[in-house]
């Protein structure tokens, strides 16, 4: 029994270790004006760095690399997409290449 303990204990620690990732964020017209990324900071306990952005009246698209916990990351990820934003992996590195 003490092996399943402690193999529960790495997958738990696992679940909370820290990473970093970085997403495309496409709003639609009507969530241009929220605060969204504001929102998303002061909800989960993350780390936000806009890398890149690109708003106009019909959509906005940002870069935005998130740090902290994966479930938190895992988290956020679900609660942008409920409040109607897109969310796609940043695929390369553009802006460091």
């Amino acid at each position: 029994m003490p092996a399943k303990k402690k193999s529960a204990k790495k997958t738990s620690a696992a679940k909370n270790t820290s990473e970093h990732r970085r997403l495309w964020l496409m709003y639609p017209p009507r969530l241009i004006q929220t605060p969204i990324i504001w929102e998303l900071g002061g909800k989960f306990e993350l780390i936000t760095n806009v890398r890149q952005a690109s708003v106009n009246d019909e959509i906005g698209i940002v870069c935005l690399e998130l740090s902290g916990k994966r479930e938190d990351i895992k988290s956020a990820i679900k609660w942008l997409e409920k409040k109607g934003v897109s969310v796609e992996p940043v695929e390369i590195n553009v802006l460091e290449s």
